[in-house]
């Protein structure tokens, strides 16, 4: 990965699954998800696994139906806040799936897209709102189509299919941490 495209202090665990934006495409949305493999269980390298192509199905009953997905997510926060980066920001992670922003489609040409290590049933960790809010700041200058009123979670672009980051992500937190950080880098 070039080191331009990178979060410098980012462990690098290359995707397979991305591919080349299309031309002319503009980075413009950031998408806040939340994972956590198998769900409600933390840390381990199921989620690298997963992102990897490598998940064995047989390892939980729960990944026998997840193994087969190819995706992937430019950046995962864990709960200790350690940030693993999947996939160069000037490539397409495929995160998002079948999606929609104020009406454009295929939010992965334009999206960055940042795994929280968590659910929709329990609160986030104070250091990975931290992380976040110093990611986000930089990615906002690195990006400047990336405005505060296009960070969006990943039921927004896909509702009804997706629920996350969940009803514990603290929206007021996060971009009031925005605010006050200072970027990565």
């Amino acid at each position: 990965m070039n080191s331009e495209d990178t979060v410098e202090y980012a462990r690098q665990q290359p995707s397979p699954n991305c591919s080349e934006r299309p031309a002319g495409g503009d980075i413009s949305l950031l998408v806040i998800h939340n994972i956590s493999l198998p769900p409600g269980e933390y840390g381990g390298a199921s989620i690298d696994a997963l992102f990897g192509n490598t998940l064995d199905p047989q390892a939980h009953p729960y990944f026998a139906g997840i193994a087969h997905l190819r995706v992937s997510a430019h950046l995962l926060i864990a709960r200790d806040g350690k940030v693993t980066q999947y996939v160069p920001f000037e490539q397409k992670a495929w995160h998002a799936g079948k999606s929609s922003y104020s009406g454009r489609d295929n939010c992965n040409d334009y999206s960055i897209g940042i795994e929280l290590e968590g659910t929709d049933h329990e609160a986030f960790t104070a250091v990975q709102y931290d992380q976040l809010a110093k990611v986000t700041r930089w990615l906002q200058r690195r990006y400047p189509l990336i405005t505060s009123e296009r960070i969006v979670g990943h039921s927004d672009i896909a509702p009804g299919r997706k629920t996350d980051p969940g009803p514990f992500f603290d929206w007021t937190l996060y971009r009031t941490s925005v605010l006050n950080s200072e970027p990565t880098q």
